[in-house]
């Protein structure tokens, strides 16, 4: 458990404001001031400047801020480590997002938990965005994503590229030719909802083309893969997805892709956790054991 006076630095740094901090920890303003000139005289730095009313880290407070969200991310790990001590168990919580999770990590897992029959997991699925946040909040201890992210604060591995295709059912007709991501325009886009690294990676794709989802004729959102997939075989639509997902329906003749030139698209599955965990080097191990039984 961190130190009083360490959340209440944790506080001001969430909300750069002194007034806000003590709202939230239900204090007075003159007990967070107090509390923050405890830490800077205990450390001998600076960790906030103060022009008016405005807050700001300084590089002390910066490198404070680091390593005790580090330890306050860690603790919930903690806690459950201390909790198996001496049970000669251990549990992993590990996050995936939803098409990595339903088509393209299962065989990785089953390897992993038959090598390690004393190691219990506990899966949480959620989109890209959902998963940083929870790792953040310390909430899970590493997670395998497939979205665009901001890497500061993690440390990443590459598990491997996945093709990123256009399909359509395998019956499916055009209007037209398709020789341009433009000719799919007149086309119903069965597509993630926001949030989703599927479909942060459609939008920038489309936008190195001058191109926006609401370009399409029709556009229906769809927050599960199973369904996605379903609603394709069913001739609903064409969508942009990683081959993992789409597979089987490719393999059975279900779907085909959409050959469009000059359009080859692949992007990584990602293994990432907190850079300032106190367990990166077992969660490290972890993950790089993950990705050769993959």
């Amino acid at each position: 458990m961190l130190d009083f006076r360490i959340q209440t630095f944790l506080a001001v740094c969430r909300h750069m404001s002194f007034t806000a901090a003590a709202e939230e920890l239900h204090i007075t303003q003159p007990a967070v001031s107090q509390h923050i000139h405890h830490l800077e005289e205990h450390y001998g730095v600076s960790l906030f400047s103060r022009e008016g009313r405005h807050v700001a880290l300084t590089p002390a407070g910066e490198v404070l801020l680091r390593t005790m969200q580090g330890l306050e991310n860690d603790e919930q790990a903690m806690q459950r480590r201390m909790h198996e001590a001496g049970s000669g168990k251990r549990t992993l919580v590990f996050g995936v997002t939803m098409t990595i999770g339903e088509y393209a990590v299962v065989g990785a897992l089953s390897r992993y938990l038959k090598a390690h029959p004393d190691t219990d997991l506990v899966v949480r699925f959620g989109n890209t965005r959902t998963l940083l946040d929870k790792l953040r909040l310390g909430e899970i201890d590493f997670a395998l994503v497939e979205g665009y992210f901001v890497s500061s604060g993690f440390e990443t591995l590459v598990d491997r590229s996945e093709p990123y295709l256009p399909v359509c059912a395998s019956g499916h007709v055009f209007s037209g030719e398709v020789v341009g991501l433009e000719d799919l325009l007149c086309e119903r886009l069965l597509v993630r909802e926001e949030g989703s690294g599927t479909r942060e990676i459609l939008e920038k794709t489309l936008a190195a083309h001058h191109l926006r989802i609401t370009d399409f004729a029709h556009v229906t959102e769809v927050g599960n893969v199973h369904a996605l997939v379903s609603l394709l075989v069913q001739d609903c639509g064409v969508a942009f997805l990683y081959r993992a997902a789409v597979e089987r329906e490719l393999e059975q003749g279900l779907l085909r892709t959409i050959p469009i030139p000059g359009v080859d698209i692949r992007h990584d599955f990602t293994f990432l956790w907190n850079r300032e965990s106190c367990f990166r080097e077992e969660y490290k191990s972890t993950c790089l054991e993950l990705r050769s039984l993959s």
